[in-house]
């Protein structure tokens, strides 16, 4: 499978914090970490991206 296909998520557990490459079919559900056995709810959608915020005040 190519990374295209992938979405990499971080373990939650706080002792583990290990990132995962899960399929994008998962989308939505809930997998688990192999590491540490955390369930993790993977995103069911792309976060959109962080666009710096413009000042509008200064004139």
């Amino acid at each position: 499978m190519s990374d295209q296909n992938m979405v990499r998520i971080m373990c939650p557990n706080l002792t583990c914090r290990k990132v995962l490459s899960i399929p994008e079919m998962a989308r939505g559900k809930t997998v688990r970490c192999k590491t540490c056995g955390t369930n993790i709810r993977v995103p069911s959608n792309k976060p959109a991206p962080q666009t710096p915020k413009q000042d509008s005040s200064k004139s």
